[in-house]
Parts: structure tokens; sequence; C-alpha cells
């Protein structure tokens, strides 16, 4: 089934990890119709080299933070189908073959949109799909957008290590998932 003329928002990134940005990400694409479906895709290796923790471990917090959004998001480990580096285009390319006819649209935030010029044949994947941006404190989309809550991965993973709280950026499976397996320096007993 190929889910022809419906659009498909693809939110990828590192997600080390997921945080409640994301998942309001997920939640306003949808509920603004701005797409049918969305699929997260944690990046299986970073084209860059960036630290990760394993993929295993962010694809389980990434279903464990959209879990309650329902059937409409889903987390797809296609990356890791594609091999290393990660690469949007290939992404893109390998669901267009698998969905043909549908409508594909990438989901980025503002602060990702300055980077673009270092991506991976950028224009052409400009050309291939719908670019939705979603706004950042402190960076301009150039467009209306919605602002999302300024937090970001690195900052949960500065708090995990420094065993300061990070309950109120992370949705609540995500947390206790970081705490079970201990990740991000985070002792077994809580942040």
């Amino acid at each position: 089934m190929s889910g022809s003329g419906r659009r498909l928002a693809l939110l990828g990134g590192s997600f080390n990890p997921p945080h409640l940005a994301h998942q309001m990400l997920a939640m306003a694409v949808l509920s603004t119709r701005q797409a049918d479906e969305l699929w997260v895709i944690p990046c299986y290796r970073h084209a860059l080299g960036k630290a990760l923790e394993p993929f295993e471990h962010r694809v389980a917090m990434c279903r464990a933070a959209v879990a309650e959004l329902g059937p409409r998001v889903r987390v797809s480990e296609i990356e890791r189908e594609l091999g290393e580096p990660s690469r949007t285009l290939r992404t893109v390319e390998r669901i267009e073959a698998d969905q043909p006819g549908r409508r594909l649209a990438l989901v980025i935030g503002a602060d990702i949109l300055g980077e673009t010029d270092e991506w991976y044949r950028w224009p052409e994947i400009e050309r291939r799909v719908d670019v939705l941006v979603f706004g950042r404190v402190g960076y301009d989309a150039g467009r209306d957008v919605i602002t999302l809550p300024d937090i970001s991965s690195t900052e949960v993973r500065s708090r995990l290590a420094d065993g300061r709280p990070v309950e109120h950026l992370l949705p609540a499976a995500v947390h206790d998932y970081i705490v079970a397996h201990g990740l991000y320096g985070c002792d077994r007993r809580g942040s």
C-alpha cells in the first residue's frame, strides 16, 4: 500500500537523547495537518563522526518518547538498513522507492536550517521533499513557524553528567529508560 497523495513527515536526528521538544514537534506536525503520518528516524552513525549512545538505545528511547502519540507516529530504523554514513538524501531516496507516489516532508529546526550548506547534496533534498522548518529559540527561521521550548539534547546530557535534574526536559518513559540503562553518565538511581 503506497499511501499515494498522503504526506509523510520525516523527523531525523541523533536523538541523543530524544526530549520533550522532539515529542512536541511530532505532535505539532500532525495536529496542524502538515502531514498525515510522521516517522522519527534516528541516524545510525553520524556523518560528521559525532559521538552517540548506541543506536539500539537511541531507537528504544525514541519508541518510548512517541509511544503515547498514537499510530500516526512511528520510529524507523531505515538508516541502520542503509549502513554508514547516515545521509538524508540516501534516506529520502530509499523511502521514495519504498513508498512510490507518497509526498515527503523533511522536518528540521531553524538551528539546522543554517547548517544545510554543509549537508550532502542539500539542493537535491530540497527538490525532492517539502521542508517544514520549526523555530528554535535564538534562531531565525525566515518564516512563520511554531517555536518549540528551548531544550537541547546537549543540555540534557550535560545535566545528567552533572547529576542535575532532567525530569522537566524528557518524556517520563525516556527518563526511566536512561536511568534503567545508566546512559549519559547517569547512575541507575536517577539523575
